[in-house]
């Protein structure tokens, strides 16, 4: 994907700017800067002729105006009333009209806009995430050999604002976090045929060079040695070898313990010997979210590089049903030594978790572990399709994600642990069952995990309804890259 280029500017003295991006407010008002252009007229007139109302969202380009090719004028609605959803759906309409044109640099007053709610700091990085991951387009070979990419003009993005250290920062966190996302969705798009458990592996070998990242690879056999009963049993079902991908980021002093990021990566999800429904299964090669995730967060951080310690750990395989596949009643054991009656094949993310958090903790010894999975159907029965479900063991850990949730607006909501739903998982059989029920179903799959996790702090993100979207528009999101980057960076 296209990196543009965005910057801070004080002056814009012999400067050239094809375009001029003008945040209108919904009285007629915009940023003081744009007076040296006389615009104020034509802007009153436009409104009085209702050719443009300044509502959130709503653009108009103008063209041959002053000293620029174009100007766009872009509505923010009531100042006051700016909130983040506006503000992310009026960056969205800004990426959109700017890069659906011929504009090649940009120079940009938005960034001046604030209100009590919103900090510019806010509003610089979302409108540079919206315009750099607006250039993210599904380009894989499976669509089109001949598929021809976008045209894309853009070239720059400056901001008429003084260059403050915080607002540069923020601008390269948006930045980098919209290249991983871009990551994170393109592995995500891509059909399970070509986005194995081997192609993940790839792709974090190559991260590993790009970003001088430490990289390891566990094959089936020495998992199997190793004791990963759980994980090896959802593995079994399927010819394609399963791979536990293992990076490290050192940005921080050695001996500083590492943050540890999680993955489920089943990267086709039949559900098993517990088949699922056949109507839209095709949307299961997104069932390796929580994989993707992970490595488009270290895109970001090798782009980054905060001083900070990270691991991410992927289990990845396929969950099919074959001859050789688990069944509901079969008995396995963990690596952690725990004995799991699987009453249900479907229920096969946590199955490959919990030996990755052990794996995890035993290999690593983090301070703390945040595990992101698409989960659970139960969690899109709570939340829909806009918040991420998180549950931990630790309040100060849960409480830095739902900061940073909602800082980025790629927001999370806690749902509670407790031992009354821990019940639920009780086995005759074993030291317990894999599903608890219908009820509770999202609590009752992170009890499960929590029994992996006592002795760390620990966070699960539930992402089976943020992490790609169906319908006309089907597609990877990106999400929760945005989210954890800005917790990992508030950490360093």
């Amino acid at each position: 994907m296209k990196s543009i280029n965005f910057s801070l500017q004080s002056s814009i003295d012999n400067a050239d700017f094809d375009t001029l991006l003008l945040p209108v407010f919904d009285d007629g008002t915009f940023p003081e800067a744009a007076e040296k252009w006389e615009i104020s007229g034509l802007v009153k007139k436009l409104i009085e002729q209702k050719d443009f109302a300044g509502k959130a969202g709503e653009t108009l380009m103008l063209f041959e105006q002053k000293d620029f090719a174009r100007v766009c004028l872009i509505g923010f609605g009531v100042k006051s009333d700016l909130t983040d959803k506006a503000l992310t759906e009026t960056a969205d309409a800004i990426a959109k009209a700017i890069t659906k044109s011929s504009a090649a640099n940009v120079l940009s007053l938005a960034g001046s806009i604030s209100n009590d709610q919103i900090s510019q700091a806010r509003v610089i990085y979302q409108l540079t995430l919206a315009v750099q991951k607006s250039l993210y387009e599904y380009t894989h070979i499976s669509r089109s050999g001949d598929l021809k990419p976008k045209e894309i003009h853009l070239e720059s993005v400056t901001y008429l604002l003084n260059d403050r250290e915080e607002w540069q920062a923020k601008i390269d966190q948006a930045q980098a976090t919209a290249l991983g996302m871009a990551l994170t969705q393109e592995l995500a798009d891509m059909p399970s045929n070509f986005c194995t458990p081997t192609h993940l592996a790839e792709t974090a070998k190559q991260l590993a060079k790009d970003y001088d990242f430490d990289c390891d690879i566990l094959e089936r056999e020495k998992m199997l040695n190793m004791g990963m009963g759980s994980f090896m049993a959802v593995a079994q079902g399927s010819i394609t070898p399963p791979k536990m991908i293992c990076l490290s980021y050192n940005g921080a002093d050695k001996s500083k313990a590492p943050i540890a990021l999680v993955g489920k990566g089943v990267t086709f999800d039949t559900g098993g010997i517990s088949l699922k429904p056949g109507a839209a299964m095709d949307e299961m090669k997104y069932d390796m979210g929580g994989a993707a995730t992970v490595l488009g967060v270290f895109e970001a951080l090798g782009r980054l590089k905060p001083e900070i310690n990270v691991v991410g750990v992927i289990p990845a395989t396929e969950n099919m049903p074959s001859g050789n596949a688990i069944k509901p009643g079969d008995v396995v054991t963990s690596l952690s030594g725990q004995t799991i009656e699987i009453l249900n094949t479907d229920a096969e993310g946590r199955l490959i978790l919990c030996d990755a958090l052990t794996y995890a903790q035993q290999t690593y010894k983090p301070s703390k572990i945040i595990d992101m999975a698409t989960l659970t159907g139960a969690c899109i029965i709570a939340l829909g399709h806009h918040i991420s479900a998180v549950l931990g063991n630790n309040q100060d850990l849960v409480n830095d994600l739902l900061k940073a949730s909602q800082m980025t607006y790629d927001r999370f909501w806690q749902l509670p642990l407790s031992e009354e739903y821990d019940e639920q998982l009780k086995s005759n059989f074993a030291d317990m069952a894999n599903i608890g029920g219908r009820a509770a179903g999202t609590i009752t799959a992170a009890q499960f995990l929590a029994r992996f996790t006592k002795d760390i702090d620990w966070a699960h993100l539930d992402i089976a309804g943020t992490a790609w979207t169906s319908g006309a528009n089907k597609g990877a999101t990106g999400r929760p890259v945005p989210a954890l980057v800005e917790y990992l960076v508030s950490q360093a």
